[in-house]
């Protein structure tokens, strides 16, 4: 996977410790393995788990590609800013398109690294896919690439385990254990999937609100911990009733910022069987 130096099991040791605190990781644009070594990160070679992110340059860009180079992260941000102060016009316009690139991919994953990564990821392996300082269990099936579904607020959702990734908008849907489209979120009594009675549907439902709210609630509440905001939000729900239930299209309340701040219906809409790039 990578030209990283192989740890031996003593140095192993030493390093695991320091993935309780998290990893030093600095992505380099020019392929979805390519990382500035560490020795944290080589501990993925180690234990054989593929490390992957998706944030490239689009070759079909050739002044992007000129600028971003083979830089890491790090170095283009040091770049970007020695050439706003220089002299040289073309090292100032070089730093400008290297500006832009990192601003029109704040998302960092763009499109060319989602086909990259379709690419590079092989059926059925667990790898690790990290994006916005954050790590996630990633695996691929059916062609299709999943990421394991960990925040909190999806807790007592038994058939929400994997969510798509084949969007970079973070346009997703998400799937039970088996990869079947999960059904039983947002959705009314008597719709399809639903095997509970409409009380039982009503508490899916407003489950499903507090989870998409624990996701996406507003910078204001972040000093609550996950348990006091959900209970918040239960109680909110309980002085509403009896109201009517929510429509499938309702929009959710806004949430916590982890996730793209879609409306609850919007997020779930149009599940895509087929992924954003064909692979030849």
């Amino acid at each position: 996977m990578s030209s990283w130096p192989i740890l031996n099991v003593d140095d192993a040791m030493t390093v695991l410790p320091k993935l309780a605190t998290g990893l030093d990781v600095n992505v380099r644009f020019t392929g979805v393995s390519d990382f500035e070594y560490t020795p944290e990160c080589s501990v993925f070679d180690l234990l054989g788990i593929p490390l992957y992110h998706g944030w490239l340059v689009d070759p079909q860009s050739p002044e992007a590609v000129s600028a971003v180079g083979k830089l890491s992260y790090n170095q283009l941000v040091e770049k970007i800013i020695t050439c706003k102060h220089s002299s040289d016009t073309n090292l100032v316009t070089e730093g400008l398109i290297a500006e832009q690139f990192l601003e029109t991919t704040a998302a960092q994953l763009t499109y060319h690294g989602l086909c990259e990564l379709t690419a590079a990821a092989k059926e059925g392996e667990l790898s690790v896919f990290f994006r916005n300082n954050h790590f996630s269990t990633m695996t691929k099936h059916k062609s299709h690439l999943y990421l394991l579904v960990t925040d909190q607020g999806f807790l007592q959702e038994e058939q929400v385990v994997w969510e798509s990734l084949h969007n970079v908008d973070g346009d997703s849907c998400f799937c039970n254990s088996d990869f079947h489209l999960s059904h039983s979120l947002g959705k009314g009594p008597g719709a399809g999937g639903g095997n509970g009675s409409p009380e039982q549907q009503r508490l899916v439902d407003q489950d499903y609100l507090i989870a998409l709210s624990l996701q996406q609630q507003p910078q204001g509440t972040l000093g609550l911990s996950d348990l006091e905001l959900a209970q918040q939000l239960q109680q909110e729900e309980y002085q509403q009733q009896p109201a009517v239930q929510p429509a499938p299209g309702r929009a959710s309340p806004q949430g916590r910022g982890a996730t793209s701040g879609r409306p609850a219906g919007e997020r779930r809409q149009r599940p895509k069987q087929e992924s954003d790039c064909v692979l030849l």
